[in-house]
């Protein structure tokens, strides 16, 4: 049986941002959160809590977007040019992220002060800048037959701003999920106070994100069977398990407040995003750029992908098992003497 190594590739590359947005999504999230941390040792704990992993979680960006130039070069020359001022907001701001976890730990008093802001500014900025090109990319990429066709700021539009500041309040509710996971006492109540507004916040984002979809791109209202004025059920009602999963997620967040459950909030803001992705995933297939060429279209020779497939059956397993292991052994509360303060 011939592989279809097209759809694999876009599988894996698909699965990669996934992977990227659940794991590195609450990392950013403990940045955007830092500035309301009551005192600095409240602001190591969170530092604390995702110090072994957090340079880990970056590795699936790299291998989506390494995947995205390798195994599908022109979606990829189509859409960095496009989206070419976000990308290098998102890259800097994640290498002056970088730099700030390592500098915070031994600056002192106004050193560390400047480092604890450049790595607040370095997560909100990442997260902002990610928002960007999501939305940039939903509204579509102008092109001129195989080329890309538009002008640098096509992507900054009303529309990808609210995009923005919805995956803004959604890192900060894994942010917050995870605080609710790995800590205790204070620190564990405010992150319970945080997942609360975080929850509020991302449901009217997510709702408004939602309307402004149907009303301002037709390609994906007609796929979800939008008329304009109503849904036509036998589109919809097949596809109606996808929010029907958010809410469901948004619920989970809900009841692990309430209860003030330790797992469920980060649970609860996952299935939110997991249904999100679905649902976005669903309005663009087959397209690698919306809303002209395909991943078949933007796919490299067949040869090629099969050699790539090989390294990465040897590669990716590498990696999964690494992540799994890391998480399992830094796992349990984080202690007010693990280590990563000054």
């Amino acid at each position: 049986m011939r592989l279809d190594l097209p759809l694999i590739w876009a599988g894996l590359i698909a699965v990669a941002v996934l992977l990227y947005v659940l794991l590195d999504g609450f990392d950013l999230g403990i940045g955007i959160l830092f500035p309301f941390a009551k005192d600095p040792k409240h602001r190591d704990a969170m530092m604390d809590s995702i110090a072994p992993i957090w340079d880990g979680n970056e590795t699936w960006l790299v291998l989506g977007g390494g995947g995205l130039l390798a195994a599908f070069p022109l979606a990829y020359s189509i859409l960095m040019p496009a989206f070419y001022i976000p990308v290098y907001m998102m890259l800097l701001a994640l290498i002056l992220r970088g730099v700030a976890f390592e500098f915070r730990l031994r600056g002192r008093r106004r050193g560390k002060k400047f480092w604890t802001a450049a790595f607040a500014g370095g997560s909100l900025v990442a997260a902002l800048s990610q928002g960007l090109i999501l939305g940039g990319f939903v509204q579509g990429v102008r092109m001129n037959g195989l080329n890309f066709a538009g002008g640098p700021f096509d992507w900054f539009t009303g529309y990808s701003i609210v995009t923005a500041i919805g995956v803004v309040a959604g890192y900060a509710l894994l942010g917050a999920g995870w605080l609710m996971v790995k800590t205790e006492g204070d620190l564990h109540q405010d992150a319970r106070w945080w997942a609360m507004v975080c929850a509020v916040a991302v449901a009217i984002l997510l709702a408004s994100i939602s309307a402004l979809t149907l009303f301002l791109h037709p390609f994906i209202a007609h796929r979800w069977g939008w008329n304009g004025h109503g849904f036509d059920m036998s589109v919809f009602a097949p596809l109606s398990p996808i929010p029907l999963l958010g809410l469901i997620g948004l619920a989970m967040v809900a009841w692990g407040i309430r209860t003030n459950g330790h797992r469920l909030p980060l649970l609860g803001g996952y299935t939110v995003f997991l249904s999100g992705y679905i649902g976005l995933a669903y309005a663009f297939f087959p397209d690698a750029v919306p809303y002209g060429v395909t991943y078949r279209q933007a796919a490299s020779a067949d040869n090629a992908l099969g050699l790539m497939l090989v390294g990465i059956a040897i590669l990716l397993p590498v990696i999964l098992g690494y992540t799994v292991w890391v998480y399992y052994i830094f796992r349990g509360k984080v202690s007010a003497d693990a280590g990563y303060h000054a």
